[in-house]
């Protein structure tokens, strides 16, 4: 049991920083996910406004 709580306290730091690691980068494909699906919706209520204004 001495050999696991070893182990544990020597991976544990880096096991944490690469958690934290893979948090921050989903958080930020995600938020970039949810702005490109915004920039679209708005560029396509533009071109619908474009396209009954011209007409």
């Amino acid at each position: 049991m001495d050999n696991f709580w070893m182990y544990f306290e020597v991976l544990a730091p880096s096991i944490g920083v690469g958690l934290v690691f893979w948090l921050a980068i989903r958080s930020i494909f995600r938020a970039d996910r949810s702005e490109r699906a915004m920039e679209a919706k708005v560029r396509e209520e533009v071109a619908r406004k474009y396209e009954s204004g011209s007409k």
